[in-house]
């Protein structure tokens, strides 16, 4: 019996969460990242021997974070990339160092301040990424 009083009173908890408007944690983060990378950009990049930029672009509340991923359906590609804040300077971000982006959502620069300025910056792995569709979410 006491079990049952306490299945109870953890439903009817739980119902008043969901009736008062609470989301649970996991659902709150989900929600977060499908408004951050819905309002994803997507670009192409095209080879070439020097870096591109692709910008100026201002961050937004929508993403904590500067984030990019590939979407392409070729095994192996990947694609450099940095952000260099407009405002503050013209070298990238991270000691001035690129990462390396695939298929998967990577971050490119972390906590940035809304209304920051940026462009981002973009040059091949290797020579397989010559024509590669990506996206970008601030």
């Amino acid at each position: 019996m006491v079990r049952s009083k306490a299945l109870v009173s953890a439903l009817f908890t739980a119902a008043a969460l969901l009736g008062a408007g609470a989301t649970p944690a996991s659902a709150q983060s989900s929600a977060a990242a499908v408004s951050c990378y819905g309002g994803a950009k997507t670009l192409t990049y095209h080879y070439q021997s020097a870096a591109k930029e692709y910008g100026t672009y201002t961050t937004s509340s929508r993403c904590n974070d500067i984030n990019m991923r590939l979407i392409t359906d070729e095994p192996g590609v990947y694609l450099d990339a940095c952000v260099v804040f407009t405002d503050h300077t013209t070298k990238c971000n991270n000691g001035d160092a690129y990462t390396t982006h695939g298929t998967e959502w990577g971050t490119v620069a972390t906590d940035v301040l809304d209304g920051t300025h940026f462009v981002l910056r973009v040059h091949a792995y290797d020579i397989d990424a010559q024509n590669v569709t990506f996206q970008i979410a601030y």
